[in-house]
């Protein structure tokens, strides 16, 4: 009897676990939960039905949405219900990937004129009805801003992640071809899902072995899983490769064997890969071997590999150049060398600019060579992993990040977003189980993806729709997270670098606070470079009395970057006691920006507690504990900064402000040569 009884409880206990595991989440979903809906509406969707030939990637979008809808209304169909149909039509040119969702007399109808549109029309339906919105009431007429959106990894064929913060690399290499992970299908479906179509596959740090015939044949694996989800594979290319495994002795972009050999390799890649996009290039930027070591120009380098490919795909030549033997202000060095090219480039060649002129900082003015090259097609570069915003551990919700380089007045052809055909982003994407490191960095690749769809789409939509599909559509959960998302990107800059400051990171991992540094072989390296700070004020002066870097803007935005107090130390050399517009000097403002970001992210956790209801045990627990990370190294950033720049100055914290919690000795002695991302 006493056996009996162990037993029974033995299976209780084993069911109550079961339970309790398949409630769970892990985040590996992303966005693609389909949590069930009250079923409150009259209008119910039923079978989904293709109308037209059938392919692959319309197979897909049928059981995507056949998938979903039975996840989101559980229940199954009961009552009147409504079919789906999924129509490939012949209609009027569009760009690809356009799609209508619209009632019809025989039901609701999602119609495109290719195959990818339909996929993400189903992806759009399943979106609105995820939100809690009635069948009925959805309409929608879209189409993608631009051609190409596309993510940029920056993975090597080891496994390691340059500047990632979610584990090793997602691409098996070292099993490929012959195993491609099914995790590779549940990426290009979420990539798809918010309608990204490019994927450079590797680091823009190449190496010239990814261009063998062996990772050749890896990447064709990689490809054949992405084509049917309308992704195209991409591959950085090592400017220096016809030299490296070439067998020649010089990888000169005007020496016809060079020409040749770059000729034969595309030839070699479309052979295997016949949608094959193209390449991304690093060239003459950091130590990368380009054009420059022969004395031709990025024109000559990018047209030779532009030539190699003709019409079949595009080059990517990033912008991203300043070099040690430069005296030139940093921020002022890629327009210098690009912008007297423009009209230089081949048709088929894409030149990539960062959103802003130094790399990709909390808080940066928009890159001036966004509307200064109109005759040469641009990209924006934006960072999605979050290299110099706290890593994975802080939560910095960039939409509004992105949003405010894309809504940039260029002063010469609109917008920033109205100047570029092309959007990338650098990928936040690694092994861990959610992806991105912490649940919250999803949001990013998310916001980066319906951007590059929709660049007019304002971040608090964005939020809404990510949080109510991520974690829950209840409007008391949204009304409390959304602000808190939105509010996040600016606690991190308050923090880190408020009123313009920038770059002033520790050392190579680029993890925590070391503005004192100075002494590292490049002079553009060293934080105090960027800030310039001493006895008698601090701040890089770009004016016509420095480095003059702000006459590379528009004269209109020129003087509205420089009356923005945002960007005060970026443009501007100020005394301590300079007078800001509320009244407060500098040396008051400045622990008051720091004392802010420590109070928001201090709320953030606060609230965040407070939303334990709504979301699994499993996620807010590991939400709340990067919550808590956040606000001690937000504390950390905060007192470390003000060390020091009490320190240079001469001056005591302003009354009413904490002292730090420990001399400017201690947080110059920490050491990090363990951190991620390096």
């Amino acid at each position: 009897m006493v056996i009996a009884r162990l037993c029974a409880l033995l299976l209780i206990c084993v069911s109550l676990c079961t339970v309790s595991a398949a409630r769970a989440e892990d985040g590996y979903r992303l966005w693609l939960r389909n949590a069930p809906v009250a079923d409150a509406a009259q209008q119910r969707p039923g079978q989904v039905v293709l109308v037209g030939i059938e392919s692959p990637t319309m197979i897909l979008a049928r059981d995507e949405l056949s998938r979903g809808l039975a996840e989101l209304f559980p229940g199954g169909a009961t009552g009147r219900t409504t079919p789906i149909l999924l129509r490939r039509v012949i209609g009027p040119q569009m760009r690809e990937g356009a799609f209508t969702i619209a009632s019809m007399d025989q039901g609701v109808a999602i119609t495109a004129n290719s195959d990818t549109g339909l996929l993400y029309g189903a992806f759009a339906l399943l979106r609105e009805l995820g939100q809690g919105k009635a069948l009925a009431s959805i309409r929608l007429d879209e189409a993608p801003a631009y051609d190409l959106r596309m993510l940029n990894h920056w993975d090597n064929p080891d496994g390691h992640v340059e500047r990632g913060y979610a584990g090793r690399s997602i691409f098996d290499w070292w099993h490929l071809p012959g195993h491609v992970d099914a995790r590779m299908t549940d990426y290009a479906r979420a990539n798809a899902s918010i309608g990204i179509n490019g994927v450079v596959i590797n680091n823009v740090n190449a190496r010239a072995t990814m261009l063998e015939p062996r990772y050749i044949a890896k990447a064709k694996a990689l490809a054949d899983t992405f084509r049917p989800w309308g992704i195209r594979l991409y591959l950085s290319a090592r400017f220096s490769a016809p030299r490296d495994i070439g067998g020649l002795k010089t990888a000169d972009p005007l020496d016809p064997a060079v020409r040749a050999w770059w000729k034969a390799k595309a030839d070699e890649l479309y052979s295997a890969i016949p949608d094959f996009g193209g390449f991304l290039v690093k060239a003459n930027s950091e130590g990368q071997p380009g054009p420059q070591d022969y004395g031709r120009s990025h024109a000559n380098g990018a047209n030779m590999l532009a030539e190699a490919i003709g019409n079949r795909g595009v080059v990517i030549w990033r912008a991203f150049v300043y070099a040690a033997e430069n005296d030139e202000d940093r921020a002022k060095q890629a327009f210098t060398e690009f912008q007297p090219l423009d009209g230089k480039f081949a048709s088929n060649v894409v030149v990539q600019v960062k959103n802003g002129p130094i790399d990709f900082q909390p808080r940066e003015p928009f890159h001036p060579l966004f509307g200064a090259m109109p005759k040469t097609r641009l990209s924006l570069e934006l960072q999605i992993t979050k290299e110099y915003l706290g890593f994975a551990s802080h939560l910095a919700f960039l939409a509004p990040l992105f949003e405010e380089v894309l809504d940039a007045d260029t002063g010469r052809s609109g917008t920033v977003a109205d100047t570029v055909s092309v959007i990338a982003g650098v990928a936040n994407t690694g092994s861990d189980r959610n992806w991105t490191g912490s649940h919250f960095d999803q949001a990013n690749w998310y916001a980066f993806g319906r951007l590059a769809w929709n660049p007019k789409l304002p971040s608090k939509q964005i939020a809404s729709e990510w949080a109510a599909q991520t974690f829950s559509r209840d409007p008391a959960f949204l009304n409390a997270v959304v602000p808190m998302m939105l509010a996040s990107r600016d606690a991190v800059v308050d923090y880190m670098t408020p009123l313009g400051l920038a770059h002033v990171m520790g050392t190579g991992h680029h993890y925590g606070p070391a503005p004192w540094v100075a002494d590292l072989d490049r002079p553009e390296w060293n934080p105090v470079y960027y800030h310039r700070a001493d006895r008698d004020g601090i701040g890089f002066d770009r004016t016509a009395t420095g480095s003059d870097a702000l006459a590379q803007y528009a004269p209109a935005v020129a003087k509205r970057l420089l009356a923005d107090e945002a960007l005060l130390l970026w443009f501007c050399h100020v005394p301590w006691d300079h007078r800001l517009t509320n009244g407060s000097t500098l040396w008051e403002e400045l622990p008051r920006r720091y004392d802010r970001g420590v109070a928001t992210v201090a709320r953030m956790g606060t609230t965040w507690a407070g939303l334990a209801p709504y979301v699994d045990q499993q996620r807010h627990r590991a939400v709340a504990d990067f919550l808590t990370i956040q606000a001690d190294e937000a504390r950390w950033w905060r007192d470390a900064s003000l060390a020091y720049w009490s320190s240079v100055s001469g001056r005591a914290l302003p009354a009413g402000h904490e002292a730090p919690a420990h001399p400017l000795a201690w947080y110059q002695a920490q050491r990090f040569p363990e951190a991620p991302g390096q």
